[in-house]
């Protein structure tokens, strides 16, 4: 199981926040970086001055043919659902989130998770080594 958090080597902590002023909000990296990025999103919820409406938040990618995409990943209301727990929702940038209905404000929190070449290789090597392993046999109980 990946790891993510202050306990993960490479993690820094990710938020944003989605208005009716800012509707989107777009995480890229540099792409001069050979690293893999990986966006982690924890949480998103309502905060401080949202009315009780519905808040779409869209995430917008690329799919397997690179043509657009948007997928709605949360409808928060004030009265009913102020937040939603997206488990560690992975994300590789460049990905933007959008503000589809509502004004907000809604924040989105996670971690960005950065794998350096040296270090990927690395963890194949111990993913690996545990494959490697053989357990000793089964032997049948004695009476």
């Amino acid at each position: 199981m990946e790891q993510h958090g202050p306990g993960c080597p490479g993690s820094v902590l990710f938020g944003c926040e989605l208005t009716a002023n800012t509707k989107s909000y777009t995480f890229q990296v540099d792409e001069e970086d050979d690293s893999n990025h990986i966006l982690a999103l924890s949480v998103v919820c309502l905060t401080d001055g949202a009315k009780d409406e519905c808040n779409v938040v869209e995430v917008v990618g690329r799919n397997h043919e690179n043509q657009e995409i948007a997928v709605p990943v949360a409808n928060l209301k004030l009265s009913c659902q102020p937040l939603l727990s997206l488990d560690n929702f992975k994300l590789q940038p460049p990905v933007t989130f959008r503000l589809a209905a509502g004004s907000g404000p809604v924040h989105l929190t996670g971690w960005h998770r950065i794998v350096h070449r040296e270090d990927a290789s690395f963890e194949e090597d111990d993913d690996l080594s545990e494959e490697e392993e053989e357990l000793p046999p089964i032997m049948p109980a004695k009476k």
